[in-house]
């Protein structure tokens, strides 16, 4: 006998899958190893009462009610939990009483242009908690990472926040050297003369997304430099040093970027003025075809007068002197500006 299923189990089931979707791990930690499996939400202040544990929760794209959860659970506050419904916000690091609220910017090289995403951080004392927005960029490496290195991950979540923020620096840097494959085929278009509109548009399009990698990669510069000289309440002692090597990272992209928009900027130059000194070479041709057109012009309209007493109307070699002046004038002209570069 066949199972009739009903709307409510139906129901159940997709929110059931879309729950799963949501939540991508909730795992407790003490002294830097992992306790048993996933955990559920509702289990997560049982577990951070514990002692020397903390609990690292990792979301994806979650609806409002699944962060009224997390709120009510790890006592968010408003302010930032509003920040993470709406997204689209500028990288930045807030600090409500022993919590701090990060806003980090991901960037990844797909299908030759750089598409930027949001994660969303909440760190206290006894948890972490990530919320990706628009990013397939997914953090498994990053927890791994940390689970191999039990005695770095025991300094608590501030060594998870570091391995975090360390990975989205590294996947700039791909970013970078894509972009720059993609400045040096412009930049081989636009010195063999391959003048175009696309060509400048594709200037712009490319100095548009450096603008946009360096604005996602810049604040943390500030960011970095607060972690390391506040906030020793969630961020340890010797946990706070790590952000320096953050620092050091984001400064060398910076440098590549700001390196790249300087030649960027001297290429479209460049091109603007080759297709300046092209169009004066249009122009002297013209001018230099109009000088040699110029000399019949004169002489025909000279003999468009229709006076009667004009002395070569009765002379039987007129026309034929008059070609050959004509035709020779011209090839003088012509000899005198191609030899000159007019023509």
């Amino acid at each position: 006998m066949n199972k009739v299923s009903t709307p409510e189990k139906d129901t159940a089931t997709v929110s059931a899958r879309a729950y799963q979707a949501m939540v991508i791990k909730c795992v407790a930690y003490s002294n830097g190893r992992r306790v048993g499996d996933d955990i559920g939400i509702e289990h997560i202040g049982e577990a951070i009462l514990r002692d020397n544990t903390f609990v690292w929760l990792g979301l994806r794209e979650p609806n409002g009610a699944l962060l009224d959860k997390i709120q009510a659970e790890f006592g968010l506050h408003d302010l930032a939990i509003e920040d993470t419904r709406s997204a689209h916000q500028r990288p930045k690091l807030e600090e409500y009483g022993d919590m701090l609220f990060l806003v980090v910017q991901t960037a990844q090289f797909y299908r030759n242009s750089v598409q930027l995403g949001e994660t969303h951080v909440f760190v206290g004392p006894r948890f972490i908690v990530t919320v990706r927005h628009g990013t397939p960029l997914s953090f498994s490496k990053v927890r791994e990472r940390c689970e191999s290195m039990p005695e770095s991950l025991a300094k608590g979540p501030g060594f998870a926040l570091y391995a975090l923020i360390d990975f989205i620096v590294d996947h700039y840097m791909p970013v970078v050297d894509g972009l720059q494959e993609r400045f040096e085929r412009l930049e081989e278009d636009v010195f063999k003369n391959r003048f175009n509109q696309q060509t400048l548009e594709k200037l712009y399009d490319l100095k548009r997304e450096l603008l946009l990698l360096r604005g996602a990669a810049e604040p943390l510069l500030d960011i970095c430099d607060e972690l390391v000289r506040f906030h020793g309440n969630v961020i340890g002692p010797d946990v706070q040093f790590y952000f320096r090597d953050i620092s050091d990272h984001v400064k060398r992209i910076n440098h590549a970027i700001d390196g790249m928009r300087e030649m960027l900027t001297a290429a479209m130059q460049a091109y603007l003025a080759m297709v300046t000194v092209g169009q004066n070479e249009v122009v002297k041709r013209l001018a230099g075809w109009g000088a040699i057109l110029a000399v019949p012009t004169m002489v025909f309209s000279l003999y468009g007068m229709n006076f009667k007493n004009m002395p070569e109307l009765d002379w039987p070699y007129g026309y034929h002197a008059v070609i050959g002046f004509l035709a020779l004038a011209c090839a003088l002209l012509h000899g005198k500006l191609k030899k000159s570069g007019w023509l």
